[in-house]
């Protein structure tokens, strides 16, 4: 597996990190209304599933990096797998969102391309 990929699945753990703390701690700020479509009225109601995407993010992340890790340890198959497995998990799961929510574009995107660049590079 090539560093490019290695480094692109480091940048998106931290991301997904990022993200995490934003869904489950940080989800109630004004700020992160739009990005989440919320309304202060629906907050304890959506507390389920935004806390819950929250961890399957940092999930994620740990998931990546220890694809990495496996990958720079000689473990290439198994590295590669999860690495892979996360990027096309991803980029499928971006599509979703747009079906599901178009307002959520930029999401998609900011969620897909960097999925898409893995998924590419790791191939």
């Amino acid at each position: 597996m090539s560093t490019a990929a290695q480094v692109v699945a480091v940048v998106i753990a931290v991301v997904l990190a990022v993200v995490w703390v934003m869904e489950s701690f940080l989800y109630r700020h004004p700020r992160l209304y739009p990005l989440f479509l919320t309304k202060p009225a629906d907050l304890d109601a959506v507390r389920l599933w935004t806390v819950n995407l929250g961890f399957y993010n940092l999930t994620t992340a740990i998931a990546l990096l220890a694809g990495v890790v496996l990958v720079r340890n000689g473990h290439l198959d198994g590295g590669h797998a999860l690495i892979v497995f996360t990027a096309a998990q991803h980029l499928f799961l971006s599509g979703v969102l747009l079906v599901v929510e178009r307002r959520l574009w930029l999401n998609t995107l900011m969620e897909g391309i960097p999925a898409l660049v893995l998924l590419i590079l790791s191939i």
